[in-house]
């Protein structure tokens, strides 16, 4: 089997990594010939853990290869995925969807044969519809079917939710189509992996449905540790006794700053946008992007006040950019709306983040960038911890102090114990958790 993985961004070059390691032939397209040189030469644009192992072995295999041409790739391939961007549009929040149309088009003009094309993008209810009246339109000799199989991939986790995912969503209303993608994934029986099959407009739903449901569970989080913190509750023991009732479970209850990343806040956004469009607007995912917008905005005024109120002229180290661990990805992470903020008002901002700061420098002005987590606290007047890398969590609170100015720190991420905290002499300011400050 042949496989044309088209766009080898996050989600195109992980999944036809993984389906190479499947011992399926893929060619990984992409129009920016400097990435394809790269990765030809083994190169890894992005930052996932095993993911430069898993793209050199297969293709020193000769099952993986990168290229620029479209045409050919697509001609000779059963199966086309389309993994191009659809990022949040300007102004409405609807997913643009300019790279699959403009990639339907490619693909049409290059058909040979009967081929599968299936979008492995994010995309909203009908697109997989509007996907096969451009190719129908643009060839009308064309022999093909058009199904959805949308990536649950989470960043730092992407390899193993392939190769071991909760389940696989298939939409097709062709039987030959579910016959290619039940082989295609068969590797996967041995696992017991299950595999949904749905019409087109459920597997395109049920993405964004997921992401939501997530997105809404952090939020609600969020949120009781706001009210723990105005009645003294722990949020970590009320998730706790949340998610040990088995129609809750424990994933999505840990209080922060705010989801971020490439999925949660375009997907909410494009679902809400698509449920008005419908008629039905789904109120509780919009109460959700208001509330993630605002809690970001919230933590600069945390911070402001474990630092007296007035952060200028203050030295604040920040631990993490990113906005989670094991990733290099700053797309909506919480750092860019919490640290130009914080320079607006006239703080001096040291950073560190393992595997972020380049794209951070990049994207904020004034931040100034360190070589290690000990760099950052040197001397700073308070330090702020925004993502949960684990080099941060094995910090000592001895040493911390010492390296400070002034004892104070805002944990967005709980990482520490307040009561280690407080017996190390620091000022500790968490979310959600009682007797966290001196």
């Amino acid at each position: 089997m042949r496989v044309a993985m088209i766009g080898s961004g996050y989600v195109g070059l992980v999944s036809g990594a993984c389906f190479a390691e499947f011992g399926v032939d893929v060619v990984c397209v992409d129009k920016d010939a400097g990435k394809i040189a790269r990765l030809t030469e083994g190169e890894i644009p992005i930052f996932e853990p095993g993911l430069d192992a898993l793209v050199r072995q297969n293709a020193a295999a000769g099952r993986l290869s990168f290229t620029t041409d479209l045409a050919a790739a697509v001609s000779e391939a059963d199966i086309v995925f389309i993994a191009v961007g659809t990022p949040s549009r300007r102004g409405d929040g609807h997913a643009d969807l300019s790279f699959i149309h403009e990639a339907a088009v490619e693909i049409a003009g290059a058909l040979s044969g009967y081929t599968l094309v299936v979008t492995k993008s994010t995309v909203p209810v009908g697109t997989g519809r509007e996907v096969a009246k451009i190719i129908a339109a643009t060839n009308p000799s064309a022999e093909f079917d058009v199904a959805s199989n949308p990536e649950f991939l989470r960043e730092g986790a992407a390899i193993n939710d392939f190769m071991r995912p909760d389940r696989v969503v298939v939409g097709t209303d062709s039987p030959r189509a579910r016959e290619l993608l039940g082989r295609l994934y068969r590797p996967l029986n041995l696992l017991q992996t299950p595999i949904l099959y749905t019409s087109l407009e459920t597997a395109e739903l049920i993405k964004y449905a997921t992401n939501a449901f997530l997105a809404t569970k952090i939020t609600f989080i969020n949120q009781m540790a706001d009210l723990c913190d105005a009645v003294g509750a722990d949020v970590h023991d009320v998730a706790r006794g949340m998610g040990l009732d088995g129609r809750i479970g424990p994933k999505f209850l840990h209080p922060g700053p705010g989801y971020g990343g490439s999925c949660f806040p375009k997907d909410t956004r494009a679902l809400v946008t698509t449920a008005r469009a419908a008629g039905v607007p789904v109120t509780i995912v919009e109460d959700v992007v208001e509330a993630n917008d605002g809690r970001k905005r919230a933590m600069v005024g945390k911070i402001k006040s474990a630092i007296d109120g007035a952060v200028e002229g203050k030295t604040i180290g920040i631990l993490g950019l990113t906005f989670k661990p094991n990733t290099d990805d700053m797309r909506e992470s919480p750092a860019l709306d919490i640290v130009p903020a914080l320079i607006e008002a006239g703080a001096r901002i040291k950073a560190f983040d393992p595997e972020g700061m380049e794209e951070a420098k990049r994207l904020i002005e004034g931040l100034e960038t360190c070589d290690s987590a000990e760099d950052a606290m040197r001397g700073a007047d308070a330090i702020v911890i925004l993502t949960e890398w684990n080099i941060f969590r094995a910090l000592e609170p001895e040493a911390i102090k010492a390296a400070m100015s002034s004892p104070v720190v805002v944990d967005l991420r709980n990482l520490f114990s307040p009561a280690d905290m407080k017996a190390a002499g620091i000022r500790y300011i968490c979310v959600g958790r009682p007797d966290s400050a001196i």
